[in-house]
């Protein structure tokens, strides 16, 4: 198993918990890890990536879960999940457009 971690970040996701198990299924050590827990916390880790799980909330919330930019400048690949992918647009200074429906992933 590859020492270096792949973490997930859980956003509230139903499912960071199968995220995480799928990605120890390839032989990769992986961990789950709250959206709380800072930038410099998740780099001491020395991952080899992170996922950005889904979550219940709206980017557009009062109080939804953001991420600092630092993490997207640090060189670790990153890849986004459904709330993930928008907070990683946010941070970016992208939009994310209303679709008129919600989803909860």
């Amino acid at each position: 198993m590859q020492s270096r971690p792949v973490l997930v970040v859980d956003f509230g996701a139903q499912y960071a918990q199968l995220i995480a198990r799928r990605v120890r299924e390839a032989k990769v050590y992986s961990e789950v890890v709250p959206h709380t827990m800072s930038v410099a916390a998740m780099l001491a880790k020395n991952p080899a990536a992170v996922i950005l799980s889904g979550g219940p909330a709206s980017v557009y919330a009062a109080g939804a879960p953001s991420l600092d930019p630092a993490l997207l400048a640090a060189g670790v690949p990153v890849f986004g999940m459904c709330y993930g992918f928008q907070a990683m647009v946010q941070a970016l200074g992208g939009t994310v457009a209303h679709t008129g429906t919600g989803e909860y992933g």
